[in-house]
């Protein structure tokens, strides 16, 4: 037969739930209150407000640039902004590759910056302007002395500009390193042919869409003339082959050409012949 609990038994345990149920009800609601009240005095309070705004990866402007453009202030509110907006504002200048925005900690903001790189020159009423790798030319600064990528002579086409843009990015850093002037010197039988001057004193010919192939072995190349012995810096012609012509034997041939002379230098039929010059082929170790 089973025990028949009194009600009147029953009546304290119930109460202890009764009392343990509403004392987790009132914590809660207690919790609750001063989360929210802290919340709005944080927001209504100076702790809310941006203290720093960290630039990092500007090198073609000052971080002030970035600031600015970015619309952000020291004293406005953490949560008056989203972070894509302020990267869409930041992507809209033409030199600024990829923007990354994020909010530190409570007071904090960090911009990380990436930028198109400085890849050459081009000179423009005898002041010299960056291009970029994007084929922008930044006139936001210039220089009178650049010294730290290669200058552009007689470049007004764009799109050919463009084309060597792409070429240079594809050079090995030490190759373009050793680049001081790129001239453009097309001809009828070659719209893009290209002349570099070199920072060790060569004189590059090349053609525009097969430069980066070609000019990355320019080591190489150098290598063997400088190892055959006697030697004279000259001219590297790159366009087809690969040839190397001294520059007494190049100015030789421009004379005897302009003379109309019936001596003048072919390539091929010199080296046939073993004739007495100081052109060499270098084959590049492609």
């Amino acid at each position: 037969m089973e025990k028949i609990i009194d009600i009147e038994d029953r009546i304290p345990t119930l109460r202890e739930k009764r009392r343990k149920r509403t004392n987790k009800k009132f914590i809660f609601l207690i919790t609750l209150f001063f989360i929210t009240l802290f919340l709005l005095l944080y927001f209504q309070s100076s702790y809310s407000d941006i203290k720093t705004i960290n630039i990092k990866g500007s090198t073609i402007v000052g971080e002030d640039v970035y600031i600015d453009q970015s619309t952000l202030q020291v004293g406005q509110s953490m949560w008056s902004f989203r972070e894509k907006e302020i990267e869409e504002q930041l992507k809209t200048l033409e030199w600024v590759k990829e923007v990354d925005v994020k909010k530190r900690w409570l007071t904090s903001v960090d911009i990380n910056i990436e930028e198109w790189q400085k890849v050459a020159y081009v000179s423009e009423n005898n002041v010299f302007y960056p291009i970029l790798e994007n084929g922008v030319i930044f006139k936001e600064s210039s220089t009178n002395e650049p010294i730290d990528a290669p200058i552009f002579l007689a470049f007004e086409d764009n799109d050919m500009r463009k084309k060597l843009l792409k070429e240079l990015a594809n050079l090995k850093p030490t190759v373009l390193a050793l680049i001081s002037q790129i001239n453009s010197t097309p001809s009828e039988s070659d719209p893009y042919a290209v002349t570099l001057f070199m920072n060790d004193g060569y004189e590059v010919r090349a053609e525009i869409n097969s430069l980066a192939e070609k000019l990355n072995y320019y080591p190489s190349i150098i290598a063997q003339i400088e190892n055959s012995g006697e030697f004279e810096k000259g001219i590297i012609d790159i366009e087809v082959g690969t040839y190397y012509r001294s520059f007494s034997e190049e100015y030789s041939y421009e004379v005897i050409t302009d003379t109309n002379s019936d001596e003048s230098i072919d390539i091929d039929d010199t080296e046939n012949d073993n004739a007495n010059t100081d052109e060499q082929e270098v084959l590049a170790d492609e």
